[in-house]
């Protein structure tokens, strides 16, 4: 890819987003709440496209399924950690970049961006929820019963705020029932 067009991609795609080109090797676009830097190496042979998720202190619950998440569903994209923040960063040589790749890898870090740690908050609950219904499973428990030891162990405050309202109360039975119903003839569990 030749370094001259990665502005004007950048003012195409981003034309009502904040554009600054302060160094020849880097531009930063301001777009919706969300940063994006372009980095080129010092050699220019490599270039470099970040944006920040979250600090390091919101992610330390989430570090296996970020690693995880890099292995099984980011694609060219990769999760990193520097400076105590997690940034989704893409690294590619220039010399073998194409146009649509590097427009591809820009969208890509801007709906990471926009989940923030939402995706993988629901990656984990759910292995959680899945870890659940197994050992449900295993010990013969039914879907209902395994809903009723839910609600009994909500109600006696090991699973929820004993100071909830009723309605949040009844949201969090809702959302668990809601899972178990979706989740309890998952064929990627040992039944």
């Amino acid at each position: 890819m030749q370094l001259e067009i990665i502005e004007p991609i950048l003012k195409q795609m981003f034309s009502q987003a904040t554009l600054s080109h302060k160094t020849e090797d880097t531009w930063q676009i301001d777009h919706d709440g969300t940063t994006i830097l372009v980095i080129l190496s010092e050699d220019k042979s490599w270039l470099r496209i970040l944006t920040t998720i979250a600090s390091i202190q919101e992610v330390q619950p989430l570090l296996i399924p970020i690693l995880e998440a890099n292995f099984e569903f980011t694609g060219e994209i990769r999760y990193a950690l520097a400076e105590n923040v997690l940034w989704a960063v893409y690294h590619h040589r220039v010399a073998s970049l194409i146009e649509k790749d590097f427009c591809h890898a820009i969208s890509s870090l801007v709906s990471l961006a926009e989940q923030g740690l939402s995706g993988l908050f629901r990656q984990l609950m759910e292995k959680r929820i899945l870890a659940v219904i197994q050992a449900s499973k295993l010990q013969g428990q039914t879907k209902t019963t395994t809903y009723q030891t839910l609600e009994r162990f909500y109600q006696e405050g090991m699973l929820g705020g004993m100071d909830q309202t009723p309605e949040q109360r009844q949201r969090f039975l809702a959302a668990w029932k809601y899972q178990l119903d979706r989740l309890w003839d998952d064929n990627t569990m040992n039944n």
